[in-house]
């Protein structure tokens, strides 16, 4: 006869989270700790390094986002957490980067265009996670911002940065002097301050359908892009910043060409009973 087993008790599992849900977040932090060292490396007078570093935060930025996504590890803390990070890494560092740059010379007064582009960035931000709580958009509205977005509107902000970095290199001394002027530095902030708290609807790219017979001319310039990324960094931020500029018209323009053929829809469908109408919402 088989003696009778004791029971042992049962090993509870470790509690806590999983690696692949923490991994966005971690990204988050890496891309805030690069950000803040931007910081560092323009008070050591490491300008060129510092637009690097915010470049890369970035491109940290765009790539935690939709890894959350697809490790289905998003939460409102990482979307709470992202938010910060990106006031931190495109709101004030690149203001005190161009103030010390530039603004500097002028004392208070140009402390206020940084002050200006910084303030509106922490209200751009606070009405994204505003609107999270808010009623569905129309469906084609997902496809856009409102207001420009922070990297690009970092990426803007520092375009006399740019082009400083690209005049130093070449020993262009003349556009030196003009693009670290003061004033046009101050200007290009309070312009992009505006972008950023306006309501100007800006294509985010997040579903952007390419034909099939772009794929291959968008394969190639993406090569060229990026040869010229290597080759002359601060010239390819001056010229996206353009190429970004340039583009805002037409995505306005897209913006409402899209929104008058919903308006289309919904008039010749009717009201829908019993529930939202499915030319409104997603």
């Amino acid at each position: 006869m088989n003696p009778v087993r004791r029971r042992l008790p049962r090993r509870e599992r470790f509690a806590g989270l999983s690696f692949n849900r923490m991994l966005p977040n971690l990204m988050t932090l890496l891309g805030l700790c690069i950000g803040l060292s931007a910081i560092r490396l323009g008070m050591d007078g490491r300008f060129g390094d510092a637009v690097i570093a915010i470049a890369v935060s970035g491109v940290i930025d765009g790539l935690d986002g939709r890894l959350a996504r697809l490790l289905k590890a998003t939460s409102r803390f990482g979307a709470e957490f992202d938010s910060l990070a990106d006031f931190l890494c495109f709101g004030v560092a690149p203001a005190l980067l161009l103030y010390m740059w530039s603004l500097e010379p002028w004392g208070a007064i140009g402390f206020l265009p940084p002050l200006m582009y910084a303030s509106a960035m922490a209200l751009r931000l606070a009405r994204f996670n505003a609107a999270l709580d808010t009623a569905p958009k129309a469906a084609f509205a997902y496809n856009f911002f409102t207001g420009v977005p922070a990297p690009a509107a970092a990426g803007l902000a520092l375009f006399p940065l740019f082009l400083g970095l690209e005049a130093d290199q070449n020993h262009m001394l003349w556009l030196r002097e003009m693009v670290a002027y003061p004033l046009f530095t101050g200007a290009v902030l309070a312009v992009v301050a505006v972008l950023c708290v306006s309501t100007l609807p800006v294509w985010s790219f997040k579903n952007f359908k390419i034909p099939t017979s772009g794929i291959l001319p968008l394969l190639g310039g993406v090569v060229v892009v990026a040869a010229l990324i290597f080759a002359d960094p601060y010239l390819a931020g001056a010229l996206m910043g353009v190429a970004y500029t340039v583009m805002l018209p037409f995505s306005l323009r897209s913006y409402r060409r899209l929104a008058k053929e919903a308006e289309a829809r919904r008039a010749a469908a009717g009201p829908v009973e019993g529930g939202y109408d499915s030319a409104k919402v997603e």
